[in-house]
C-alpha cells in the first residue's frame, strides 16, 4: 500500500477564509408590462441594470445552528462583470468546526421597497450552501463552483434547500426537448472541464503555457455559447408560453397573486448564476479529526464548595465482570460475549441536583436570616449538632449536615468548636450568604490556636477567613507560637503570595506579615523560622514543586530584609550565616566520612 500523506483539521488553528470570486450567469429580461403592475420587481436594482450593486455574505453553519454571525463583502461598483475578488474572514478556527459545517452564502440586491426575505433595503438576489467536508471527510479547497438559487436567502439547515451542487434534471414535454438535451451535454462537458481546470491549479496535472492558453480560451468560448444558447431556448419557451396563455384565455388582463407568484417561479427556473468562490489551498489532504475529549471524573462528594476543590476525584468506574461473564471479544455458550455495554454516566456525583440546590437556596435566603435567631434547639437536633462539632477536621460535612449548622448559626456563636464546621458548611460562592458569614465571624466566640491552623488549612481560601484565623494567632504569645511554628511555615503554601511578583510578601500574606514581625523581635522564633525556611526551600521532592521552593525564597528574602531594619539584626545575621557555614562543613565532613567507610568496606581482605 503506498504511503499516504495528510494533515488532520483539529491541528489546523487558522480561520476559516472563503474569496468570493465573481457572479456568472444572465438575468431573463423582464418585459415592460410586467415590471409596469408589479411594483415589488419594479426597484429591484438587477431588473435595472444587468451590472447593478449587490453584496455577499458569508455565515458559517452546523447541525442546523449558525456558529458565527455573518461577515460581509466591501462595496463595489461593477462596470462590466460582477466581480469582488474579495477574501472574508470568519471568526473561528479550522480545527473547533464540526463534520456537518457548512456556509451559507447569500447574494443581496437594493430595493427600496422590501419585499419577502427583506433586510433593511436588501433583498435575497440569491442564496447557495457548501460544505466544507466532501464525503471522504476531507476539507475542500480550490476553486468552488456554487450554483445560486435565486431569490432565496441561503438556507444553512442540515436538509439544506439552497445546495451548491444541483442533480442533473431535463426538461420533457417540450418542442425544444432536443435543443435542451445538447445544452445539458454540453453543460456536463464543461462541469468535467471545471474539475479538469481545478486539478491543473493544484499542480495535479503538469502546465504546458502554449497548450494551457489555447485550451483556456476554447473553453471559455464554448462557455459562452452554451451561455447564449440557454438564454435563447428560454426566451422562445417563456414566448410560446405566453401565446398559449393568450389563446387559451383571451386577455392577460387579468392577474392575481397566484399568476404572480408563478411568474417568480418562472423565471427562478429559466435563470442559473454560478458564483464562483475559493478556498485556501494546502499542501497535503486535510481530514476532519475531531477533539475526543476524557469523561469527566465521577466524585463521591457532591455539593462540594470552592473552597474544598483540592480533594481528589474518583476516577471512572471500572466494569468487574462476575461468574460465567467473559469480557468483550471473548465467546462463552451463550453467545453474549460481544454484547456486554459498558455504560458511564459523567452525570453521577458531578452535578448538583437543581432541586437540591433550590431548596439549599430557600432554607438559606436572607428572609429566613431574621427567624433563625430565635430558633431553639430541641433535644434530638442539639445531639446531631454535638455530633457534627465533634467530628475529625477532615470530616466531609453532608448537605443535610451543612443546612443544619447553617440554621442554628446563631446558637452555635457560643461554642468555639463549631466555628470550623460553620466555615464549612458556608457556600462561598453564592455573595449573599459569603456576606452573611463574614458578618458572623466577629460575633463567634474566640477559638483556640489549634482551631485557627485548621482555618489556615488548604480547604479554607476566603482572605477573610485567613485574616481571622492570623488574627487569633496575633494574640498568641511567642512561646505559644513556637510551638506551631512548623505547621504555620507549611501554611504559608495556601497563602495567595505571588513568587514571581516584585512586591513583598507581606503585602500579600497577612500570615507571612505576622511571622516576619514576630521573628524579627525575638532571636529564638527567627532562628527556627530561618531554618524552616531554608528547609522548605532545599526539599527537591516531587510534592515540593519549583513554585513552592520560589515562593519560600521569597519569604526568607523578605524576613532577611526586615531583620537588618533593626538594631540588632545585622548581628543577627552574622549568627544566622555562620550557623550556615557549620552546616557546610558538618555535612562535608559528614560526606568525607561515608566515601571513606565505603571504600573501607569495598577494598579486598588481605
Amino acid at each position: 500500500m503506498e504511503p499516504f500523506s495528510f494533515a488532520s483539521s483539529e491541528a489546523l488553528d487558522i480561520p476559516v477564509n472563503i474569496r468570493i470570486v465573481n457572479l456568472e450567469g444572465e438575468q431573463t429580461p423582464i418585459p415592460f408590462s410586467t415590471l409596469i403592475n408589479r411594483p415589488d420587481l419594479r426597484h429591484i436594482g438587477s431588473n435595472l441594470s444587468s451590472h447593478s450593486d449587490l453584496y455577499v455574505t458569508v455565515q458559517l453553519w452546523a447541525d442546523s445552528k449558525p456558529l458565527t454571525v455573518p461577515v460581509q463583502t466591501v462595496y463595489k461598483s461593477f462596470k462590466n462583470e460582477r466581480k469582488w475578488n474579495e477574501w472574508l474572514t470568519l471568526p473561528i478556527n479550522c480545527s473547533t468546526i464540526p463534520l456537518s459545517s457548512q456556509l451559507a452564502i447569500t447574494v443581496w440586491d437594493l430595493s427600496p421597497t422590501g419585499g419577502d426575505g427583506a433586510q433593511g433595503h436588501a433583498v435575497p438576489f440569491g442564496g447557495t450552501t457548501l460544505r466544507l467536508f466532501d464525503k471522504e471527510n476531507q476539507l475542500q479547497k480550490g476553486r468552488q463552483k456554487c450554483c445560486l438559487h435565486r431569490r432565496k436567502a441561503a438556507d444553512g439547515l442540515d436538509s439544506s434547500t439552497t445546495p451548491s451542487i444541483l442533480p442533473n434534471t431535463r426538461r420533457s414535454g417540450t418542442k425544444v426537448k432536443e435543443d435542451e438535451e445538447v445544452v445539458d451535454k454540453e453543460s456536463e462537458e464543461l462541469d468535467r472541464l471545471e474539475k479538469l481546470f481545478k486539478k491543473h491549479e493544484m499542480g495535479e496535472i503538469p502546465r504546458i503555457e502554449w497548450l494551457d492558453q489555447m485550451v483556456f480560451r476554447g473553453v471559455e468560448k464554448r462557455g459562452l455559447q452554451v451561455s447564449s444558447t440557454s438564454l435563447k431556448n428560454t426566451q422562445r419557451r417563456r414566448t410560446r408560453q405566453r401565446s398559449v396563455a393568450l389563446t387559451l384565455d383571451g386577455t392577460a388582463e387579468k392577474k392575481n397573486d397566484t399568476e404572480n407568484d408563478a411568474l417568480d417561479e418562472d423565471l427562478s427556473k429559466d435563470e442559473r448564476f454560478i458564483l464562483h468562490v475559493e478556498l485556501p489551498r494546502y499542501d497535503f489532504p486535510v481530514v476532519f479529526a475531531d477533539h475526543e475529549y476524557p469523561p469527566p471524573p465521577i466524585s463521591s462528594l457532591q455539593h462540594l464548595s470552592s473552597s474544598q476543590s483540592n480533594i481528589i476525584l474518583k476516577p471512572p468506574p471500572e466494569v468487574q465482570f462476575g461468574p460465567g461473564i467473559n469480557g468483550l471479544g471473548d465467546n462463552d455458550e451463550h453467545g453474549f460475549g460481544g454484547r456486554l455495554v459498558r455504560v458511564y454516566d459523567p452525570e453521577v456525583g458531578a452535578r448538583d441536583n437543581p432541586a437540591e440546590s433550590k431548596h439549599r437556596r430557600l432554607v438559606r435566603s436572607h428572609r429566613t436570616g431574621v427567624l433563625d435567631r430565635d430558633l431553639k434547639q430541641m433535644q434530638k437536633v442539639r445531639d446531631e449538632l454535638n455530633n457534627i462539632i465533634a467530628y475529625s477536621p477532615t470530616h466531609i460535612l453532608s448537605p443535610e449536615e451543612k443546612d443544619l449548622v447553617w440554621k442554628f448559626r446563631h446558637h452555635l456563636a457560643r461554642d468555639k468548636r463549631a466555628l470550623t464546621k460553620f466555615i464549612k458548611s458556608v457556600n462561598w460562592n453564592d455573595p449573599n450568604e459569603a456576606r452573611e458569614a463574614v458578618a458572623m465571624l466577629s460575633k463567634w466566640t474566640e477559638i483556640d490556636v489549634d482551631d485557627a491552623l485548621e482555618l489556615l488549612g488548604p480547604t479554607f481560601e476566603n482572605p477573610s477567613v485567613r485574616a481571622y484565623a492570623v488574627d487569633r494567632l496575633r494574640k498568641s504569645d511567642d512561646d505559644e507560637l513556637l510551638l506551631y511554628l512548623l505547621q504555620l511555615v507549611q501554611a504559608l503554601k495556601f497563602e495567595h503570595i505571588s513568587p514571581d511578583s516584585a512586591e513583598d510578601a507581606t503585602q500579600d500574606s497577612s500570615l507571612a506579615r505576622l511571622l516576619i514581625s514576630r521573628a524579627t523581635n525575638n532571636f529564638m522564633l527567627g532562628n527556627f523560622f530561618h531554618w524552616f525556611l531554608m528547609v522548605e526551600c532545599d526539599d527537591k521532592s516531587e510534592d515540593q514543586g519549583a513554585g513552592y521552593r520560589k515562593l519560600f525564597a521569597k519569604v526568607e528574602y523578605d524576613f532577611m530584609t526586615e531583620l537588618v531594619k533593626k538594631p540588632e539584626g545585622v548581628e543577627t545575621r552574622k549568627v544566622l550565616l555562620r550557623q550556615a557555614e557549620l552546616i557546610t562543613m558538618l555535612s562535608r565532613v559528614s560526606g568525607d566520612i561515608k566515601t571513606s567507610r565505603i571504600r573501607y568496606l569495598e577494598r579486598p581482605s588481605e
